[in-house]
C-alpha cells in the first residue's frame, strides 16, 4: 500500500499543484469576487442548494498557498497575494456570524494564513474575534459547541472549527476559552468517537439536563454508521487540538481515527462516502475524505514521539495524495472547472455527489503543500 517509488510520487505532487494553480486563477478571471461551494456537472456557477453557509474560506486559503510557492518578489507572487488578499478581506464581517458553528473552517484557512505572512495586529483581532464568536455556542449542559441545527445538537465537524477557539485562548490568555475548547474535544470523543476509532456525524443531548441521548446523521448512512468525510474531520481535529494542548487523549483519539481509516479504506487510499452504506445502494467513493484525511495524516506524523509510526502515517498520506493525483484529477477533462473529481457533499440532498467540492480542493492543496514541503526540507538538510 505505501511502497511507492518518491521519485514518481514527488513528480506527480509537481505537476498536479501547477494544475491546481491553473485552475485557480482561471476561477477567479471567469468569476470574479465568487465564493464556490461545489459543482454542478463540472461547473462552479450554478443555482444549487447550499444548505448551510460554510466554505468561503477555502477559495482565500488555496490562493495563500499557491502564493506561498511563489519566488519572492516575482510578478506572479503579488499576483497571488493580491488575490489572496482580495478574497480574504470580505470575510471580516463573519467574525461575529452566530449562524454557524464553521467559523474555523472560515477564518483558520484564510486570515489565519494571511496573519503567517504578515503578523500584523488587526489580523490577529480578526482571528481572536472569530474565535470568541465560535465559544458562544458553549452548551454548559452537555458541555459542548453546539452545531448549527439545534441546542441540543453536537457535529463531529466542530472538531474541524474547535481550533479556533484554541487560537484566541493561546493569543489572548483567556483561560475560560481554552477550558471551553478542552471540554468540547473531551465530550466529542466521549460520545461520537467510537472504541474502534469509527466516528458518528452527530450526538444529540437533552438540552434541560445536558444527558447525552443517541448518534445520529443527517449525511451518513445511518445514525450508528461511520461518515468517511465525519471520520476525516475527527483525524485532522484531534490532532489539531493536540498540537494547542499536548493531552495525550486528544493524540490517542486523532490516532485511533487514523487507524480505523487505513485499516478499513480501500488499498488506493480512497473511502466510501460512508463505510457501512450497502453495496446495493450505490456506494460512491468520496475524494473529499480522502483529501483530508491525507492532509490530517501529514499533520499527525509530525506530531507523534514514535518516529516508526510517524514515518507510516507520512507514507500512507502520500499513497493517497499519489492516488488523487494519478486517478481524480481533474486534467484531462479541460470542460472541467475543478480540480478534483469525485467528492461528495450532501447524498440525501442530491448536492455535490460526485462532483468538485470546496473543501476538498482545500485539503488536497494543502496536502500537496506539505508533501512538497517536506521534500524541499529534505534536499535543504542534505
Amino acid at each position: 500500500m505505501i511502497e511507492l517509488a518518491s521519485g514518481a510520487s514527488q513528480h506527480l505532487f509537481e505537476a498536479a499543484f501547477v494544475f491546481a494553480a491553473r485552475q485557480l486563477r482561471t476561477l477567479v478571471e471567469r468569476y470574479p469576487d465568487f465564493y464556490p461551494m461545489y459543482t454542478a456537472g463540472g461547473r462552479w456557477k450554478h443555482t444549487g442548494e447550499a444548505w448551510t453557509h460554510w466554505c468561503d474560506g477555502f477559495l482565500p486559503g488555496m490562493l495563500w498557498i499557491v502564493y506561498s510557492r511563489q519566488p519572492a518578489g516575482s510578478d506572479e507572487s503579488r499576483w497571488w497575494r493580491a488575490q489572496a488578499i482580495r478574497y480574504s478581506r470580505p470575510l471580516e464581517p463573519r467574525k461575529l456570524d452566530r449562524e454557524v458553528h464553521d467559523l474555523g473552517f472560515v477564518f483558520m484557512s484564510s486570515y489565519y494564513r494571511w496573519y503567517g505572512f504578515t503578523p500584523d495586529p488587526a489580523l490577529k483581532a480578526v482571528l481572536v474575534e472569530a474565535g470568541r464568536t465560535m465559544a458562544l455556542r458553549f452548551q454548559e449542559k452537555g458541555q459542548y459547541l453546539r452545531s448549527f441545527i439545534a441546542p441540543e445538537s453536537l457535529f463531529i465537524d466542530i472538531m474541524m472549527n474547535v481550533g479556533i477557539v484554541f487560537f484566541a485562548a493561546r493569543e489572548t490568555g483567556d483561560r475560560a476559552l481554552l477550558d471551553i475548547a478542552w471540554r468540547h474535544c473531551q465530550t466529542t470523543r466521549r460520545v461520537l468517537v467510537r472504541g474502534d476509532g469509527s466516528t458518528a456525524h452527530e450526538g444529540l443531548f437533552d438540552p434541560a439536563t445536558g444527558e447525552f441521548l443517541r448518534q445520529s446523521t443527517h449525511q451518513g448512512y445511518r445514525g450508528d454508521s461511520c461518515w468517511s468525510r465525519g471520520l476525516a474531520w475527527s483525524l485532522y481535529g484531534f490532532s489539531t487540538a493536540y498540537r494547542y494542548v499536548r493531552d495525550s487523549s486528544l493524540l490517542a483519539t486523532a490516532e485511533a481515527c487514523a487507524d480505523f481509516y487505513i485499516r478499513h479504506t480501500p488499498p488506493h487510499g480512497v473511502p466510501p462516502w460512508d463505510y457501512d452504506a450497502p453495496p446495493e445502494s450505490g456506494v460512491l467513493p468520496d475524494t473529499s475524505a480522502a483529501a483530508i484525511a491525507c492532509s490530517g495524516l501529514f499533520q499527525l506524523s509530525e506530531l507523534l514521539a514514535d518516529a516508526a509510526k510517524g514515518h507510516f502515517y507520512c507514507e500512507t498520506a502520500r499513497h493517497i495524495l499519489a492516488t488523487l493525483c494519478r486517478d481524480w484529477l481533474a486534467d484531462s477533462d479541460p470542460q472541467w472547472e475543478g480540480i478534483l473529481k469525485g467528492g461528495v457533499y450532501h447524498i440525501y440532498k442530491n448536492l455535490g455527489v460526485n462532483e468538485s467540492v470546496m473543501w476538498g480542493e482545500y485539503f488536497f492543496l494543502e496536502a500537496l503543500e506539505s508533501a512538497l514541503r517536506a521534500r524541499s526540507q529534505q534536499f535543504t538538510a542534505a
